[in-house]
């Protein structure tokens, strides 16, 4: 978990799809937290991407770093502690001016029953199940 996490942090930006009825979404992402044992992301509640994760959790992560790519599969379970969302936005102080814990639209997801392969041309693929 520890070097997924870090290879998502490395990246910046990675992307992020969800399921919107029949349609794919993809959409460039940046947060990433460890909190307690569990990745996090963050988005807020007023956001087509929240709505389509509660529809269908099954979402799919991507980001490329130093010539290797990271392919997540899981699970987006909300967690509505205001303790989980301060600790993501501690990590990420640039949202100060569009989110606070407990403002009604802030919103985290730790991702559950994970997949996530880092692959390159030169190397064998990493897969890591948790």
């Amino acid at each position: 978990m520890e070097e997924v996490y870090a290879f998502l942090k490395a990246c910046e930006t990675y992307y992020l799809a969800t399921v919107d009825g029949d349609q794919p979404r993809v959409r460039p992402f940046g947060t990433i937290d460890l909190f307690e044992g569990k990745l996090y992301i963050q988005t807020g509640k007023s956001k087509d991407v929240s709505r389509q994760m509660h529809a269908n959790p099954k979402i799919e992560l991507c980001g490329m770093h130093e010539g290797r790519w990271l392919r997540v599969q899981a699970l987006a379970i909300e967690d509505p502690r205001i303790e989980a969302q301060r600790h993501m936005l501690e990590a990420y102080p640039s949202l100060g001016n569009m989110y606070q814990p407990g403002d009604g639209n802030t919103e985290v997801f730790y991702l559950k029953d994970v997949t996530a392969t880092i692959s390159s041309f030169t190397e064998p693929p990493k897969v890591y199940r948790f």
